[in-house]
């Protein structure tokens, strides 16, 4: 018991020891800060709600490693963008542009919103309906009359 206890200790101090601080990747801080805008704008592909920056699949890691080659062959935002773009579509960037293939997309939402509220305002309306009493046929009344008195 007494070695186990010696061990954990000689692991526990073992581990806290090869902790380093990290390292940004590229040289250049130019680069990096290019590589950190660029990587809150875009979407990682694996992750869906996620920016590149934010996530950390492989996949993310890998796009952000692509990113700071390119950065460092000197191209600008947009060529980035283009490229990653023409790769995966427009789903990559985190805002997508206005385009018929993203209508739905952008429109969606307050379409479910419109419809959301026309139902509520349809179900009000429907409430505030007065309810009318329909009369009862001589039949029916003395029928009821008769069930009345038999309970009392």
């Amino acid at each position: 018991m007494k070695y186990c206890v010696v061990f954990y200790v000689l692991l526990l101090s073992c581990t806290s020891l090869s902790a380093q601080d990290a390292v940004p990747l590229a040289a250049d801080p130019k680069v990096e800060a290019q590589v950190s805008r660029l990587a809150e704008e875009l979407r990682c592909v694996v992750c869906q709600n996620q920016t590149l920056a934010d996530s950390d699949a492989p996949l993310a890691g890998d796009l952000r490693n692509q990113i700071r080659e390119m950065a460092a062959q000197n191209m600008s935002d947009q060529e980035i963008v283009q490229y990653l773009v023409a790769r995966y579509g427009d789903f990559v960037l985190y805002r997508p542009p206005f385009k018929a293939t993203t209508a739905l997309l952008w429109l969606g939402p307050f379409v479910l919103l419109f419809i959301a509220a026309l139902s509520v305002v349809l179900i009000v309306r429907r409430r505030e309906r007065p309810v009318t009493a329909e009369s009862l046929s001589p039949a029916d009344s003395q029928r009821l009359s008769e069930l009345l008195k038999q309970e009392k």
